[in-house]
Formats: C-alpha cells, structure tokens, sequence
C-alpha cells in the first residue's frame, strides 16, 4: 500500500459513536486538531463509577482545543436515539460528512458467560449495538453525505481472516491470562459489521461514498488498562489510543478513498507500512 496525500479537514462533519472515552474520545481530539467539527454519540452523561469519561468531559476537551463540537447522549441499541443523533447534527452543522462506527458492546454480562450461558437478550443487545446501529446510522446518512458530494463511514471491528490477511481463519483465543475472549455476541456481531461494510461499498461507491472497516488491534484505552489491573490481561502489545485514532483520520482523509472501500484494514501495520506519523 502506498500512502496517499491527506485533504483538508477542516469545516467536515464528523459522527463518532462511542465518544465518551477511548478511541472515540481521542478521535474526537483528532479531528477537532484537523479542524473538522465533531459530534460526540455515548450513553455515558454523568460521571460511571467502572469507567472514567463522559460525552461532556469530551465536548469540554474539544472544545479547550478550540474545536467545535456537539454531544448527544445517545443509547445505539435505540433507533429513536440514533434518529435524533442524525438530527441533531444537521440542525447544529448541516450535515455529515464522515461517520466513525466506533462503539461497542465491550462490558457488561454478556463478556462473563460462555456461550451455553448466553441469554437471547444479550446476544441480541450485542447485535443491536455492534451491528444494527452502523446499519441505521449509515442509511440516514447516506443521503445526507450524497446531497454533499460524498463521505466516508469508518468501521471500527476487531481480528478476523480478512484483516490478518491468512488464507483460512486463525484459531480463536479462549482467553488471555484470566480475561477470557469467549464471547461469541461480541466477535460475531463484529464479523456480521465486517461483511456489512463489505457487501454495500459498491453500492455507496456511486455516491462517492467509501466504506472502510478498520482493526484497532489491543489498544490501551481506560477499559483495558481495568482488565489488566483486575484479570491478568497482558497489554505488553497494546498500541496508544492515537494509532488507530490516527489512522481512522487518514481514512477520512485520504485523497483516494476508493482504494480502501469495503475492504479491511489493521491500523498498527498499516500506519507503519505507509509511513504515517503520529501527528
């Protein structure tokens, strides 16, 4: 892969679920460094006692930058609330032109059970926000994105075949120390989310719109650093938030983004084959 020359940001509209800490929040900063005007998406309004960080926490952190921004708490699993997200962001800035998949269900009790402890209604809430969310969020704003000349929609999955680039599917993992990786909600809603991407791009490609999905590998976010305090998770390999921050921003950004759509990408290979420095 050769890398290409980055556009200007500044003035896009960006869409990041999952905004509240993490990936979501450091993409956030990102952007609003490039200029772009940022719409945060998470459940997360006061202050968790599990987890630190807040959409307000966030817009403040944006804002200190001297970014432009907008929170909307947002439940994904709720198609109202993804309605008035969409809303939202065009009443405030008009439009959208880069959407980052970004949140997922990564707690809660569906990650404690194996799968013949598995209850309908979790599996079902795992696709609900892993899956049926990008899916609604991206049909509301295609038109949005095709009435401006295009967009991106960035999809942010985790290890599979296609992105380890092997001929047949690697073994799955049953766990890391004591943090178990039998979850089956979680890794199969995130392959459904990969062939989404997939099957639509040429379909969007008409409109100049590009669909990217993207690995972000183990990362060192808030919750990890948890799970390596509480269940012996080795985090000796886990990137900075702002490599796959990075990367969600040279997607958005790249001059020819019909090379990437509906395929899948890891952000830490990837930014060390093209050369991309941290900004």
């Amino acid at each position: 892969m050769q890398r290409q020359n980055e556009a200007d940001l500044a003035g896009k509209v960006v869409i990041i679920t999952g905004a509240s800490r993490g990936v979501g929040k450091q993409n956030a900063l990102d952007f609003a460094k490039r200029g772009a005007k940022v719409v945060l998406a998470a459940r997360t309004v006061e202050p968790d006692s599990k987890l630190p960080g807040t959409i307000g926490e966030t817009l403040a952190a944006v804002e200190a930058l001297g970014g432009e921004a907008l929170a909307v708490a947002t439940d994904l699993a709720k198609e109202e609330d993804l309605k008035r997200l969409v809303d939202a962001t065009v009443a405030r800035f008009g439009g959208v032109d880069v959407l980052v998949n970004n949140a997922a269900m990564t707690a809660g009790s569906a990650w404690e059970k194996g799968f013949m402890e598995l209850t309908r209604e979790e599996w079902l809430h795992q696709f609900d926000v892993n899956v049926h969310a990008p899916f609604t969020l991206t049909q509301l704003v295609v038109p949005i994105m095709a009435a401006r000349g295009g967009g991106r929609i960035i999809n942010l999955t985790t290890g599979s075949g296609e992105v380890f680039r092997q001929a047949e599917e690697p073994v799955k993992m049953e766990a890391i120390g004591k943090f178990s990786l039998d979850v089956p909600g979680y890794y199969s809603s995130k392959r459904a989310l990969d062939r989404l991407g997939n099957c639509i791009a040429p379909q969007l490609a008409h409109k100049n719109i590009f669909v990217i999905g993207m690995n972000p590998g183990l990362v060192a976010t808030e919750l990890v650093a948890i799970r390596v305090a509480e269940l012996g998770l080795d985090n000796t390999v886990a990137v900075p938030m702002t490599v796959p921050s990075r990367m969600i921003v040279y997607f958005a950004a790249c001059d020819n983004p019909a090379e990437y759509t509906g395929r899948l990408f890891w952000a830490e290979r990837e930014m060390a084959e093209m050369g991309i420095e941290l900004d």
